[in-house]
């Protein structure tokens, strides 16, 4: 993962020489280095540059000097991290800057190999806070635990923006159908209703956890779920064939002179989705969520589905063929898809 650095010093020669003490890091894409001359173009760089991981300050500086700089971190972005690099290391320098919030403290003339490592360090404190951030933001149940101020606060716009930096991802979207469950709600109890939907929807969170996924929401009778990383496209697929084997073992439901045998309809789609918050700010209502046209596809893939299949289109197949038998179902009208479709039967 390449990490994004802000370097702000009024000294031009520094620039030159950070390029070239770094320049096998920047070719391999490891760190990328945004430059300003103090801490007023600094700010103007964070909002340009909302995804940066960590700061190299200066102390003196025209405008604007670091330890001011520091004091502005906490509302313009509060996940990043300031490590002053400066040549006035003297105790009451030091001190200041910790109490307003820096990493660390790298005098100069600078050891870049010291000065590395301490980049390291702070890069991997920022990534922690932003994976544990993300998974606050993605476990929907916190909300029925914390306080409302608290929430209020995560979802505030200025917050939000930092919190968590909107990407494109490769990943599989993954969309399960309860087949047939909305004429229940004609002819049983609410309470019923409710219980038995929540039922089928733990049998199929269970195995979306089991093979690294996560659920994305619960769309009415449907679960939508991300599996991203290594072989994620397998994953989903090997989850799908769980739900669908329990499933298959689910017994009749009997409910007074009405009886459902629960089936599901699955789709699967793999590629390129944009992952952010979505949703409305004024109403304080924002999801974790991907989009895009690959996950739009996996739903009308399901869609497509008969009860008991999991359908997958041919550029999925060509992937999965190896490892996966497929068996050809043929060529299906798709909405918002001007050619027709050929998609494909995962079987085992």
């Amino acid at each position: 993962m390449m990490a994004k650095i802000l370097v702000v010093d009024d000294e031009v020669d520094l620039e030159v020489l950070v390029r070239q003490k770094f320049r096998r890091k920047i070719r391999e894409n490891a760190y990328e280095f945004i430059f300003a001359h103090n801490g007023l173009e600094a700010l103007e760089k964070l909002k340009e540059h909302p995804d940066l991981d960590i700061i190299l300050s200066d102390i003196n500086m025209p405008e604007m000097d670091g330890l001011t700089l520091l004091s502005k971190l906490p509302e313009t972005n509060p996940i990043i991290k300031a490590v002053m690099v400066s040549a006035y290391g003297d105790m009451e320098n030091i001190r200041t800057a910790m109490n307003r919030g820096a990493f660390d403290f790298v005098c100069k003339p600078v050891n870049f190999e010291d000065l590395e490592k301490t980049m390291e360090k702070t890069m991997q404190h920022v990534r922690q806070t932003r994976e544990t951030l993300q998974a606050i933001k993605e476990n929907n149940i916190l909300k029925m635990y914390v306080d409302e101020h608290v929430l209020n606060f995560m979802t505030h716009q200025q917050f939000e923006s930092s919190l968590l930096v909107n990407e494109t991802v490769e990943a599989t979207a993954l969309f399960i159908d309860l087949c047939g469950f909305t004429s229940i709600t004609e002819k049983v109890p609410a309470n019923t209703v409710v219980s038995l939907i929540n039922k089928f929807f733990d049998l199929m969170v269970k195995d979306i956890i089991a093979h690294d996924g996560h659920v994305d929401k619960f769309m009415g009778d449907a679960v939508m779920a991300v599996f991203r990383g290594e072989y994620h496209l397998d994953k989903a697929i090997d989850a799908a064939l769980a739900v669908k084997e329990h499933f298959a073992n689910e017994d009749e439901v009997i409910l007074d002179s009405f009886s459902f045998k629960p089936q599901v309809t699955i789709g699967i789609n793999s590629g390129e989705m944009i992952s952010g918050n979505i949703g409305s700010v004024s109403l304080r209502r924002l999801d974790f969520t991907v989009i895009g046209d690959a996950v739009n596809l996996a739903q009308r893939l399901q869609s497509a589905a008969k009860a008991g299949q999991i359908v997958i289109t041919e550029e999925v197949y060509e992937k999965a063929k190896t490892s996966f038998s497929c068996e050809k179902i043929g060529e299906v009208n798709l909405k918002n898809k001007a050619k027709p479709v050929t998609i494909y039967e995962v079987v085992e």
